[in-house]
């Protein structure tokens, strides 16, 4: 194994596990696993110059087009200033979880540090994608593309979590596909479940039931009236449907007798680890038909639990669902009535579910998992150095 001393940025804490959901703490420790010394420099000040904070106030007051403060070249100037002053002189390797830290830095000389980023998006990939990402005016989009765009040209190699996202690399951005890599990311939990675990979930699940179950903060991005209207369908049918909802916290419409809600439920307590546990292990499918997503780590979450997915072909998750080993992908404009079919049809064999259920945990195990992340981003980062 060749030398690696690797620093890890990010712009808040990054060993903080609350940060983006866990994901930015599960890389680098995912990374550290693999014996690797890491040092972290986080929380980089936010500063913008004053021609930026009077651009910033006119395009907000007067033109009223948007503008990404996070975007901005003077911000991004100032990140790579204050990362060059912390880093140690031994490292070989600056990685980062996100493009922009690097957006400004200089293009690496041969033999000098090497510069990575793992991410599940690109700002092209993201425009008027996500609802977040719309009505920005040309200035903003402007300086979106431009920081982007220098990112992939001054890094020695681009990471995403799905093909989606390299793919816009790639294209948008005409970047050499040999530095844009994939690499699927693992669950944000830690399990120790085995196969003899995994058997006995999938055995104990009932066959007198179908128990649906929602995870998402986002009601109208992650779809939870289309998932309202399949358990309706299942319902009318006859079927002894169940539909739990986590994450909600004020669900926007009236819920029937067969759904339950339970809003928000902390990991970080045991009581709410074992609920969520508990209700990943009844369910027999994880029902998402989400409008817009990166690379949802809960599909990662639901396949430990050899829970089949149900979701939609949009963004990054094609890259997360192997079809029939671990879930279902459903176009966007498919109704509820079709994912209903496809629900009522896979449990009446249910010898032929449980096989399903089976090979989603083997999804888990050989590419859904933080462990293997790991290993992979090492050996990719060995074939640069």
């Amino acid at each position: 194994m060749k030398n690696i001393n690797l620093t890890y940025v990010t712009t808040y804490d990054g060993q903080d596990i609350h940060n983006w959901s866990g994901t930015s703490y599960f890389i680098a420790k995912a990374i550290e696993k693999q014996n690797i010394n890491v040092e972290y420099v986080g929380n980089l000040a936010f500063k913008m110059s004053l021609i930026s904070r009077f651009r910033r106030k006119i395009h907000l007051k007067f033109i009223n087009d948007g503008f990404i403060d996070e975007r901005d070249v003077s911000v991004a100037k100032n990140y790579e200033k204050e990362i060059q002053n912390r880093i140690s002189p031994s490292i070989n390797v600056l990685f980062s979880p996100s493009s922009i830290p690097m957006s400004m830095s200089k293009k690496a000389k041969s033999g000098g540090v090497k510069k990575i980023f793992y991410t599940d998006a690109t700002f092209a990939s993201m425009l008027n994608y996500y609802p977040g990402f719309s009505n920005f005016g040309k200035y903003a989009i402007k300086q979106g593309n431009r920081l982007e765009k220098k990112a992939l040209q001054n890094c020695d190699l681009a990471i995403y979590s799905s093909e989606w996202a390299a793919q816009s690399a790639i294209n948008d951005y005409g970047i050499n596909p040999n530095k844009v890599k994939v690499v699927p990311f693992g669950a944000n939990i830690e399990t120790i479940r085995t196969k003899e675990d995994i058997t006995k979930i999938v055995d104990n699940k009932s066959k007198e039931e179908c128990n649906l179950l929602f995870v998402g903060v986002d009601w109208e991005r992650k779809g939870g009236s289309i998932a309202l209207e399949i358990a309706k369908n299942l319902y009318n049918k006859g079927i002894n449907v169940r539909l739990d909802i986590v994450g909600i916290r004020n669900c926007p419409v009236e819920l029937p007798d067969y759904v339950t809600n339970y809003g928000f439920i902390s990991k970080s307590t045991e009581e709410g680890k074992k609920k969520i546990n508990d209700l990943f292990e009844k369910a027999h499918f994880f029902i998402l038909p989400t409008r817009a997503d990166c690379t949802p780590i809960v599909f990662c979450e639901s396949s430990s639990f050899a829970l089949p997915i149900i979701t939609t072909n949009t963004g990054g998750v094609p890259s997360v669902i192997t079809e029939n080993k671990n879930g279902k992908l459903f176009e966007l404009s498919d109704n509820p009535e079709k994912y209903a079919e496809y629900v009522e049809k896979t449990l009446a064999d249910f010898e032929n579910y449980k096989k399903l259920c089976f090979s989603s945990f083997e999804e888990y195990e050989n590419r859904l998992n933080w462990e293997a992340a790991g290993k992979t981003i090492v050996k990719l980062i060995e074939e640069i150095l």
